[in-house]
């Protein structure tokens, strides 16, 4: 479709919002939008140098327009990593079930702590296919040190 033809359909969908039918125009434009936008994005996407549009992969805007398309590159499991990566402690991924769209993660002894909602927001960015996120501790190493002696008590 080209950028006139889109225009047209725009206009008759604005056209029909001022009568009756305003809920369906409304997602006729919705949906025109999207195809017009697709259409531009699969053009764009190809003929970018890979590492621009590797840079290009980490912001969620750019991102998400991406999958919106189906045109991102990347797999589930390459997105998630990427995802994780934003975060300022490790998280290891122990699965993914894509029938249920779980994922289920570790942190690690050392992190940080981030909030729960924090690893769901990136998740959410770049991986709309988890829905359900569960994060389980590492178990904490016990740290052992070396105490000064003790001196025994005289009575």
């Amino acid at each position: 479709m080209t950028a006139e033809q889109t225009g047209l359909r725009i206009q008759e969908a604005l056209d029909a919002l001022a009568g009756s039918g305003a809920e369906r125009a409304g997602e006729q434009l919705v949906r025109d939008l999207m195809e017009f936008y697709g259409q531009g994005l699969a053009r764009i996407v190809p003929a970018l140098p890979p590492p621009a549009l590797e840079r290009m992969l980490d912001d969620p805007a750019v991102a998400g327009l991406l999958l919106l398309h189906d045109l991102h590159p990347e797999d589930v499991a390459a997105r998630i990593d990427r995802a994780l990566a934003t975060l300022p402690e490790r998280i290891e991924v122990l699965g993914f079930d894509p029938g249920t769209g779980a994922l289920r993660l570790r942190r690690t002894a050392s992190g940080c702590g981030c909030a729960e909602g924090d690893v769901e927001a990136v998740l959410a960015c770049h991986v709309p296919e988890v829905t359900a996120v569960e994060l389980e501790r590492a178990p904490q190493l016990l740290q052992i040190g070396v105490r000064p002696p003790q001196t025994a008590e005289v009575r």
